[in-house]
């Protein structure tokens, strides 16, 4: 305060007014108050976003991961409080939604903040409330009273809309938030952010967009090589990137590394890959190995860089990791910090009943901690990650060994992060991770407030490329594509909301069918080039004697005919050359047409294809698909394998010699001997050649007509005439090119509108529509979310759910939400007999009713619109822990790690609340879906607060 005394000492009477004047603004708008929250200055992009949101605009927020959006997020909650509103603040993930929820608490006091996930309701009408994406939707579509009074949404990891399977909950909610409610979306960087923020701005009204690339703490890149440790780049910036200079940042890769992937390519392969990290020869590259996962964490220990976080594709290699550091007896920490973190584990896990802890792995993974090693995976205890977590936050886990689910948003940088491979597994096969995942996974390097800088180690593998690295770390983008399609729900929802004509118009706003529409822009002014050209071609094509147009269409018809006909004649040939090839006989003489053997030959073998049988029919063998391969002796003494490829007519015997018993082929004696016979007898003989078709054309009448027609027609007489075919020609070309892009056009444009169209379709032949009119049936749907949303509704519709037991209908109810990891696992899932087996049964049954119903409306499942084909793979592991039996029964009998049952468990309650309310006026169905989330919430599962 002394210090703007003296500076407006030191200022004119008017400019001391003045300046006290905009001291006094600025303090009475809510930024300056919301600034004081934080015990460090806001960045400018941080700030220019708070400023835009205080003025009434939107805004998307598009910055690095660790940068600190959220920041923007927590003041539209300021905002919303200071005006007596409301504010949501939605997360992709209820593990999110949890940490958000604990942060708000602290700062604002439990009682002005709520959580909704699903399975967590804690304080729902608090003025701030965290849930997930999804908890937001249904409201929307409900018409939930908890929306008045909303002035502020926060979407944090909005960029999540491009998920395949849940994304296109985000862009429902965008659409369908009332004008009045203030949208904050929050991103990591993408390269279309402007075209992201065009499209907010026409769904939503004015929203400002704040791109940053700068990341607070500086990310260096490493490569880890033995026990080396070298720098990617050469020459890189203040950011730890390559310069902006090279247009390709390969170019500024580490020489060294370039230097020891071309000496490993050049050594012996059997050699790769042996030994543990050893330290490379100064001056000369040795032999590279990739360092094992103590030796990782040894080193950064012994650089200063720890905490790291180790991301590894597979929860199993998680797992091992922690097991390797354990046996190599490394202790990340001391005795006071090992009491420390037994205190708190044991404080966080005082809920779980003792003889669940043994099956849990409580005990080993204690020990793990305790050294301050730790992995953290799906297939974890929810309760047990939360716990790493908050030790990691703590510095009490040092070594963290993590899937990349934990980079999803999850508040826990590290000062380094250590990526052992750059392929995983997608689902479907092996592939290269994105520069968007490199990214990401990256990200988490680099703690502000904490560290100086970050430090990114790539491990070395066999066949390692520093210049593909380069590229993916020296990507600073990667674009956003939504994954936007309707579902059933969705499609009852909104027309009973707003009837099909307007909810046809809703969904042409998606950003799906905005991007779809701006990709149509390009084509469309192809497409004008291309017409402009067409114009030229016709002008420069006109003939003075007639219309040239039809002259070339019956010229063009004539080739197209003659065409046919040789097509039809090869394939007679080849049918022909095969059956004369399967006549021939050993010792018959023939002349071979074509190829490299072209001539005399002896047919040794006539080389028929193999045929096995089995109970299903005979087969080829696979060498012989094309035909018979026929074993010949040239009269150059060489013996030959030959194919159909020379044989492209029929050939047939024009001798035969007799081959001695005695022959041997492999003999060149045998060889000259037999091949001075051929040319002896069969010499001077001339070949026999079949030419069958080849008067095929000019016998055909409709080629004779043609003929006929085109020197009739006046244009055949121009002296100009092939000037003007050729520009024909390029005419023809560019027009079946236009057409092309046209079609293209028409493809792309309204996609979403006939996707809806064919839904809708299949809905009014169900019976859940009737024009703009939703049925009673359709109203149910409405209440059912979920993947199999309309399977869910023709089994309570059907009543194929009727008269079971608690246990049984969650067996059945598991069905819609399980997906097995692995789908390549042949035996048949085991599943409880009575009720339960026979109501599956009818689940999968109208399943392939719907799936038939599907393909006759043109829904298409792999493009995420209609029902996959439930999953049985649950059913059992369900119906016992309905039924109370202990959790290591359930498991060891499930060979499922705890946490996949967690979370598979809270999905089936969620999906049995929704048939509870669906049930209408089945009051039996009602109670039987009450009694079996009763029985399912219990044990593990009442006590794991993430789901």
């Amino acid at each position: 305060m002394s210090s703007a005394l003296s500076d407006d000492d030191e200022l004119s009477p008017a400019e001391a007014y003045a300046a006290s004047r905009r001291r006094a603004q600025e303090q009475a708008t809510a930024l300056y108050g919301f600034q004081e929250l934080y015990d460090f200055p806001l960045d400018p992009f941080q700030l220019e976003a708070c400023q835009a949101l205080e003025g009434g605009e939107g805004v998307l927020v598009a910055a690095p991961t660790g940068s600190g959006k959220t920041i923007v997020g927590e003041f539209a909650v300021h905002l919303a409080l200071r005006a007596g509103r409301k504010c949501f603040y939605t997360t992709p993930i209820k593990a999110l939604s949890n940490q958000k929820y604990a942060d708000l608490v602290k700062r604002y006091g439990a009682a002005k903040v709520g959580l909704l996930t699903g399975d967590n309701t804690v304080n729902g009408d608090a003025p701030v409330v965290v849930m997930t994406t999804e908890v937001l939707r249904n409201m929307l579509y409900a018409g939930s009273q908890t929306l008045d009074g909303l002035g502020y949404v926060v979407m944090d990891e909005v960029h999540y809309l491009a998920d395949r399977f849940r994304g296109a909950v985000w862009e429902e909610v965008i659409i369908h938030l009332p004008e009045s409610v203030t949208l904050v979306s929050l991103s990591a960087t993408v390269s279309n952010a402007e075209e992201f923020g065009d499209w907010l701005d026409t769904v939503r009204g004015g929203t400002k967009v704040i791109v940053s690339e700068h990341r607070p703490v500086p990310l260096w890149q490493h490569v880890m090589a033995g026990s080396r440790m070298y720098d990617l780049f050469s020459n890189p910036d203040t950011d730890g990137r390559p310069k902006a200079g090279p247009r390709n940042p390969a170019k500024a890769v580490n020489p060294e590394l370039v230097r020891l992937a071309r000496a490993e390519s050049e050594r012996n392969p059997r050699f790769q890959g042996r030994g543990r990290g050893r330290s490379m020869p100064s001056g000369r590259p040795g032999r590279v190995w990739t360092p094992s996962r103590a030796d990782v964490i040894d080193r950064l220990d012994a650089e200063g860089l720890l905490p790291a976080i180790t991301f590894i594709f597979s929860r199993a290699g998680c797992e091992a990791a922690v097991q390797q550091v354990l046996t190599s007896g490394l202790r990340l920490n001391g005795e006071q910090e090992r009491a420390q973190v037994r205190a708190l584990v044991e404080e966080r896990c005082a809920a779980i009943p003792d003889e669940d802890l043994h099956v849990l792995g409580y005990f080993e993974w204690l020990d793990a901690l305790e050294r301050g090693v730790a992995a953290h995976h799906a297939g974890m205890l929810p309760r047990f990650k939360e716990v790493v977590e908050e030790l990691f936050l703590k510095g009490l886990v040092k070594a963290v060994f993590a899937t990349e689910t934990l980079a999803l948003g999850i508040n826990m940088p590290a000062r380094s992060v250590v990526m052992e491979k750059l392929v995983k597994w997608n689902g479907e096969a092996h592939a290269d991770i994105t520069p968007g995942e490199y990214t990401q996974l990256t990200g988490r390097a680099g703690r502000r407030g904490i560290d100086v800088e970050g430090h990114a180690v790539v491990l070395w593998q066999r066949g390692f490329d520093p210049e593909a690295l380069a590229g993916l770390a020296g990507t600073r983008t990667y674009p956003l594509r939504s994954s936007f399609k309707p579902s059933y729900n969705m499609a009852v929802n909104l027309v009973s909301q707003f009837g099909r004509h307007r909810s046809r118009e809703l969904l042409e706003t998606s950003f799906a069918q905005f991007q779809a529409d701006r990709s149509v822009v390009g084509i469309s002014k192809q497409v004008q080039r291309n017409e402009e050209g067409l114009d030229g071609y016709r002008e420069a094509m006109t003939c003075h004697l007639g219309d040239f147009e039809q002259y070339m269409s019956l010229r063009r018809e004539l080739k197209e005919r003659e065409n046919e006909l040789a097509r039809e004649g090869s394939g007679q040939r080849r049918a022909a050359a095969i059956e004369a090839i399967e006549a021939l006989k050993p010792g018959d003489v023939i002349h071979v047409p074509t190829g490299k053997f072209a001539g005399l030959a002896l047919v040794l073998d006539p080389g028929l294809p193999p045929v096995s049988r089995n109970g299903r029919g005979t087969t080829r063998h696979p060498d012989f698909q094309d035909g018979p391969r026929p074993v010949v002796l040239t009269a150059e003494r060489q013996v030959k394998r030959l194919a159909m490829i020379d044989f492209p007519y029929p050939v047939s015997a024009v001798d035969r010699v007799k081959i001695p018993k005695s022959f041997n082929p492999r003999s060149p004696q045998s060889r000259r001997d037999l091949a001075s016979a051929l040319r002896t007898k069969a010499g001077h003989l001339e070949p026999e050649r079949y030419r069958k078709g080849r008067a095929a054309a000019a016998d055909d009448p409709q080629i004779a007509q043609l003929r006929v027609e085109l020197r009739r027609h006046p244009c055949h007489g121009c002296d100009e005439r092939e000037d003007h075919a050729r520009w024909s020609e390029r005419y023809h070309r560019l027009h079946r090119d236009t057409d092309a892009l046209q079609r293209r056009m028409r493809s792309r444009t309204h996609t979403i509108a006939r996707t809806f169209d064919r839904v809708c379709g299949l809905l009014t032949d169900l019976g859940y529509l009737s024009g703009d009119t939703v049925t009673g049936d359709g109203k149910r749907l409405g209440r059912l979310y979920g993947e199999l949303d309309l399977l869910a509704s023709e089994c309570i519709r059907e009543g194929v759910w009727k008269d079971l037991a608690a246990a049984e209908l969650a067996a059945c109810a598991s069905a819609l939400v399980y997906e097995a990891r692995q789908s390549d696992d042949a035996t048949a899932p085991r599943v409880p007999e009575g009720g339960a087996k026979e109501a599956l049964g009818r689940m999968v049954r109208i399943w392939g009713h719907l799936d038939a119903l599907e393909e006759q409306h043109r829904i298409n499942t792999a493009e995420g619109v209609g029902q996959r084909e439930p999953d049985l793979g649950f059913a059992w592991v369900a119906y016992r822990w309905a039924l109370g039996h202990n959790l290591d029964a359930v498991l060891r009998d499930a060979d499922m790690p705890a946490g996949d049952f967690v979370r598979w468990t809270k999905q089936l309650i969620d999906v049995l609340g929704q048939i509870q309310d669906a049930a209408g006026e089945d009051a039996a169905l009602r109670t039987t879906a009450r009694k079996a989330v009763d029985a399912l919430r219990r044990g593990i599962i009442a006590y794991s607060s993430v789901g």
